[in-house]
This record gives structure tokens, sequence and C-alpha cells, in this order.
């Protein structure tokens, strides 16, 4: 019996290519599950390849939800991610099965834990767009260092190329005269739905990760990264796109400016950045149960030592 009523949640967090997906799909198995991104690119369709989105195959049956829906020209915010996420908890939950949220995207999750509302946030057209007018004329970094200077909780959670989210915190400020994160954290007026489990994946020598970064990319370009890429530039979508890392590093390759090496050089330490920003954010989360997948010498191991968690925080 879950007290209070709450729905119990499975949360797989942590940095890229730590192993979320395969962790969160064996627990989809065990728990009678599906799984529901928390993942801010894995959204766009076309976009398989770089975004590491779990295949057919990977998936081995288990529905996967908030994956592969949009163009990707599309603006999409956690403001917009928040009622999709609540909407296929209480489905997959009504329906017998447990939800699961498995992602990378650190503010997706808090905010969602946190029962984060934002209708109360404000936004001007006028602003936003001769903000949007600045960023491009100071150049992404010179733009990002004065949301670093107001906000620099929110800005370490996003990536300087992240132009509407840029953009969206320093227009909260001069809105409102507070902080997007200290708004976010005056919007959460209610308890949460939710009795979650947080599972955290981490690796406790830094280079063990890193070489499975490094590794992951040179298979993404064996999977054809580059042509993937090259057709989502061929037709314009990168606007939204070059957010993901993978495909920004590559403009340079498709306009004749950098080789193709020096771009998947630039790839790998971008991801190696991001891992580095994705574990800061997961670090001030509180609740974390957290699992070093290096330390032990069978999957199955691992996986009962994280199914054992899973049982005292939600189903005891």
């Amino acid at each position: 019996m879950i007290s209070n009523e709450k729905i119990p949640l499975i949360v797989v967090c942590g940095p890229t290519a730590s192993g979320k997906t395969a962790l969160s799909i064996e627990l989809a198995k065990a728990y009678n599950g599906e799984v529901i991104s928390a993942d801010s690119m894995q959204i766009y369709k076309g976009m398989s390849i770089a975004t590491a989105k779990p295949t057919p195959e990977e998936m081995q049956g288990v529905p996967h939800h908030l994956i592969d829906f949009l163009e990707p020209d599309v603006k999409f915010s956690v403001a917009d991610y928040l009622p999709l996420a609540r909407k296929c908890i209480e489905d997959i939950y009504q329906r017998g099965k447990q939800p699961i949220i498995c992602g990378g995207t650190g503010l997706y999750i808090s905010s969602l834990l946190n029962n984060v509302r934002f209708e109360e946030i404000k936004s001007d057209p006028e602003l936003r767009a001769k903000l949007e007018a600045e960023y491009k004329e100071q150049g992404a970094h010179a733009f990002w260092q004065r949301l670093n200077e107001i906000d620099p909780e929110t800005a370490q959670s996003v990536h300087e190329n992240n132009a509407p989210r840029v953009v969206r915190g320093i227009e909260a400020y001069m809105l409102t005269g507070k902080t997007l994160s200290q708004l976010r954290r005056e919007s959460i007026t209610e308890e949460s739905d939710y009795k979650s489990c947080i599972i955290g994946l981490t690796y406790n020598d830094r280079a063990v990760l890193y070489d499975r970064i490094n590794r992951r990319v040179d298979i993404m370009l064996a999977d054809g990264l580059v042509e993937e890429c090259r057709e989502v530039y061929d037709k314009g979508g990168l606007e939204t796109a070059c957010q993901a890392i993978g495909y920004k590093e590559l403009i340079p390759y498709f306009k004749g400016v950098k080789p193709l090496d020096e771009c998947v050089d630039l790839i790998k330490q971008e991801t190696r950045h991001y891992a580095k920003r994705q574990l800061t954010w997961f670090r001030r989360m509180e609740g974390i149960n957290w699992f070093d997948p290096s330390q032990y010498e069978e999957f199955e191991n691992f996986l009962r030592n994280v199914q054992k968690a899973v049982a005292k925080t939600i189903f005891l």
C-alpha cells in the first residue's frame, strides 16, 4: 500500500553515457513498467544517433514515452515538458504499470519531482525578441556569461548554445527582478504527487566515465552520426537541433572550415563537459541513491542492489 496514495515513481538519472537506458529497461522488465524520457533532445524526430535514443532492440518491448515526437525546429521547454510527463505518469499508473523516469536533463527531473508550476512566470514577446537579437550579436558564450553573472545556478544547467533557455533566464530576471532558479523554488506550492526512488549513476573514477563517452562517440560515428546531422543541416533544422552535442560541432565541417577529426575531438570534449555539468546539477538534488556501476563485476549484482533501494524506498 502506497502511503498518502502517492504514485510510486522510479527515477534513473545521471550523466550521459552512464548506462541509464539499460538500467531503466531492466527495471521496467522487473516491475512491469514503462519508461518516460527526461531528455530535452530525445524529444526531436530524426536525431536518434546524436541523442542516443534507445533503439527498438534496446527497448526490448518496453514502451517508451516522450521520445521522437517533435520536429527539430519546434521550441520546447521545461514548462512544456511537465504537463506531458505528469499525464504520462498518471496514465501508466492507472493502467496498473510502474512509471519510470529516465534521463539526464536535471531541470526536467527536479522540476517534476518538486511539483514546480511555471504558469505564473511572465514572458514579454518584445523583450524576448530584443534579447534573441543580442544573443546573435554578442555570441553564445558572451551572452551566456551575462546569465552566469545573474543566475549561476540556471547557467550551470544550460549549454551556452541553448539560446532559448539562456535568453529565458535573462528575460525572467529583467521582468521580475528575481532569478529563474529563485522563481522555480517559489513555484513549489504543493507537496509532490509522487513517492519517488531516485537512482543516480556515477563513476567515482571520472576517467572511466570519460572513456565511456569517447567510445560512445566513436560508436555514434560508425552508426552514421555525420550523415544524420548532414540531413538535418540540409533541411535547415539546426536552429533548435544545434543545441544537441554532436550536431553543432559538425557544422564547421559541413561549411568546410574544419576537418572532421577536429570536429570529432570537439564532440568528445563538449560531451565530457556536459557530463560534468550534469553531475554538478544532480549532486545538488536531495534523496538520490548513488551507484557506481563499475564497482560491480556483474550487471546482475548491480541490478539486485538497485532493486533493493527501490524496494526500500517505495515498496515497503
